[in-house]
Parts: structure tokens; C-alpha cells; sequence
């Protein structure tokens, strides 16, 4: 790395990176404790009556677990390896949601035996594994809602069409399982607080109807969904708009008696991650500077290929800016990260790093695609 990249001047940010390469080599994925608790602190304030099960397929590192555990969070779960993790991290069975809709029959097994009883469902077949191999737990129906605008649409895959919702409640309730109440999400990275909006009414509706057959439902889970600033010029709606507007709804539409609680992922943690890599290599190719960076699609920046993210990147250096492709390590040409990107002149050693980048990324790269590992991870205050 050149020694102007070391300049004492810039944002906090960028100070943390060059402390951090003094110490360890790149690439480094650096989760910020405070940040989480920033975000955890945050989601409570503008939504105070929802109680958060971090959803921990976003980024499972112990690490962030144990810094949500004690602030008091729960969680979401997706499989029995994941719920195992927590509860080896000192996470209460009780404090957890089983909330994959179509689960093994083991790993029904071991959360009935590990005593995870809380679980979500979204069709019949469903409903007689659970009764079969966890007699007794507690159930949430999930629908299906609009997930218009969402960058990931969860109801092409997951959700019961709301009409059926009672049935399978009734069902649930036949089968000698606790049918609590409702389930919804409305897509991944939602803009798009009308989707909320919509999947209060409808779940408000199908509470109802339980009521007029005798089904007393308690809970709402509202999911997750909810939009970070990936990149500096950002415009979609701030979090605690989107948050107001579902405190209203929520107070008209049900019972003050009704629990609710949500699954944010991508909210809690990605702002904390700050992506650290380096050039190793440099060409000039379609009239354009190609850079080769010792992180790609295959590792850290799998968010781009499975989470449809476009992060912003940024360098330590200084200058006039030219169009620019940026490529991973591997010696797949596929492996490219951006094609268009405006950056300074760099050289081999020079840094690149993301922000923002905390949820999803390190969660689903490859172990050791061509021999390249993925970023080492430090969590950091």
C-alpha cells in the first residue's frame, strides 16, 4: 500500500481501516458492536411494542450473537444447526422462532427435544409433521402478502394464500398444536411501506374470522424486510417513517392485547459491516483500468449474486476518478464485481472497501472456491 494512503486525514471509518491493516492483512470483514447496538437501540425506539427475533441467516457469527443476546433480542431461526447455535451461545429455547415454513422431520425432532416450540407453518402437510414430532407446539400460519418493490420477493416461495389461513389454524387446533396467530413478510429490503400496510389489513381480517369461529389468536408476526442505505445517495424511505406508519395501523387494526414481534435481519447488521480488501492486480482492458481484488462474488461480495445488493465502493485515495471494472480473484469470469465503476488511479496494494455490508455477505460465500478464502472476520467496538 502507498504511504499517502496512510494519511492521519479522513472519516472515522477510514481510520479504523488503516489501524486495522497494521495489524492484520486483508481481506477483513469488520463488524461494529456499536453499530449493532445502534440498530438493535433503534428498532426498539420507533417500534416499541414489537419484540425483535433477530433473524441470524444475515450474518450467524458468534460474535453477533452473543453482542444481541445481551442487549436482549431474540431469534429467528431457519434450521436445527442455527438454533443450536444459539442456545450453545446461552439463548433461551423460549426466546427462539423456528420460522422456516417447510423443516425436516429431524430437525423438527431436535427443536421439540431441544424444546423450541414456537414455530411457523404455511401448509397442511406441514401441520401433521409438527403434530407428529413436536405434539404441542405453537404455531403461526404464514401468508402470502405484496412484496412490490421488495429487492427480494419471499411470497414466490414461502406463504399460505389468506384465505386458507383459518383452515389451517382450525386444523392446527384439531391436531392438538397451540395455533397463536399470524405470520408475514413482506420481501427482503422493502421500500415499500405500503406492503406493511397491506399484510396489517389482511392479517387483522383473518383474526377476525378466527374470533367469529371460536380461534383466539395472539400474536402478529410482521417479519422482517426492513431498508438500509446500502450506498451514501440513497433515497428510499428512512426506517422510522416506515416505522410510524405501522405503529398506527397496528394500534387501529388489533387488540392491545396482541403480542407482537418481527424478524429483522439486514436491518441489525449490515450497517455494522465495513469490507476491507486490497488490488492485487491491475491491467488496462476495453479501454477501461481493470482492478483485481483478493475478494470477490465467491466470497464477501456473494450479496451481489444472492442478495441482488449493490454496494458502493470506495478507496483511500484521493484524485480525479475514471470509469473503472472491478473483478474478484478467481479464474472465473464471472467473478467480476462491477463493470462500472468510477474510481481514482489505484495500484496493486491499494485498499477498496464497502460499507454496509454486514448482512448476507460473509453469511453466503463459499468456504474455499479456487482456494480463496473468504474475509476473516473481527468484531470490533
Amino acid at each position: 500500500m502507498k504511504r499517502s494512503e496512510f494519511s492521519p486525514n479522513g472519516n472515522a471509518v477510514e481510520n479504523l481501516i488503516r489501524q486495522t491493516l497494521k495489524k492484520h492483512t486483508s481481506p477483513i470483514m469488520l463488524i461494529r458492536r456499536s453499530i449493532l447496538e445502534k440498530q438493535y437501540r433503534h428498532f426498539r425506539a420507533h417500534l416499541p411494542k414489537v419484540a425483535p427475533y433477530y433473524a441470524i441467516k444475515a450474518n450467524p457469527h458468534p460474535d453477533v450473537i452473543k453482542a444481541f443476546l445481551r442487549l436482549g433480542s431474540n431469534f429467528d431461526v431457519a434450521s436445527a444447526a442455527e438454533m443450536n447455535l444459539v442456545l450453545s451461545l446461552g439463548g433461551a429455547p423460549q426466546r427462539i422462532i423456528f420460522a422456516n415454513t417447510i423443516k425436516s422431520i429431524e430437525d423438527i425432532q431436535s427443536a421439540y427435544k431441544r424444546r423450541v416450540m414456537l414455530m411457523t407453518v404455511d401448509n397442511e402437510p406441514e401441520l401433521y409433521k409438527i403434530a407428529k414430532h413436536a405434539p404441542g407446539a405453537r404455531v403461526l400460519v404464514r401468508i402470502k402478502v405484496d412484496n412490490i418493490g421488495s429487492i427480494v420477493e419471499l411470497s414466490l416461495k414461502f406463504g399460505a394464500d389468506p384465505e386458507h389461513a383459518v383452515f389451517l389454524l382450525r386444523k392446527a387446533k384439531a391436531l392438538g398444536l397451540h395455533p397463536e396467530g399470524i405470520s408475514f413478510h413482506v420481501g427482503s429490503q422493502c421500500a415499500n411501506v405500503e406492503n406493511y400496510l397491506h399484510a396489517l389489513e389482511i392479517a387483522s381480517g383473518i383474526f377476525k374470522e378466527a374470533k367469529e369461529g371460536g380461534l383466539m389468536l395472539n400474536t402478529l408476526d410482521i417479519g422482517g424486510g426492513f431498508p438500509i442505505r446500502h450506498m451514501d445517495d440513497d433515497r428510499h424511505p428512512i426506517f422510522e417513517t416506515m416505522a410510524g406508519k405501522i405503529r398506527v395501523e397496528m394500534a387501529r387494526l388489533f387488540d392491545k392485547k396482541t403480542k407482537f414481534i418481527a424478524e429483522p435481519g439486514r436491518f441489525f447488521v449490515g450497517p455494522a459491516g465495513v469490507l476491507i480488501t486490497q488490488v492485487i492486480g491491475r491491467t488496462f482492458r476495453n479501454n477501461k483500468n481493470y482492478y483485481y481484488l483478493n475478494d470477490g462474488l465467491y466470497a464477501d461480495f456473494s450479496g451481489i449474486v444472492f442478495d441482488h445488493c449493490k454496494y458502493e465502493l470506495k478507496t483511500l485515495r484521493r484524485g480525479q476518478k475514471f470509469l473503472s471494472t472491478v473483478a474478484g480473484p478467481t479464474c472465473d469470469s464471472f467473478d467480476t464485481i462491477s463493470l462500472s465503476e468510477e474510481l481514482p488511479e489505484l495500484d496493486v496494494g491499494s485498499v477498496v472497501y464497502a460499507k454496509n455490508i454486514g448482512a448476507y455477505s460473509s453469511a453466503s460465500a463459499v468456504p474455499a472456491f479456487n482456494g480463496f478464502t473468504p474475509a476473516k472476520i473481527l468484531v470490533v467496538q
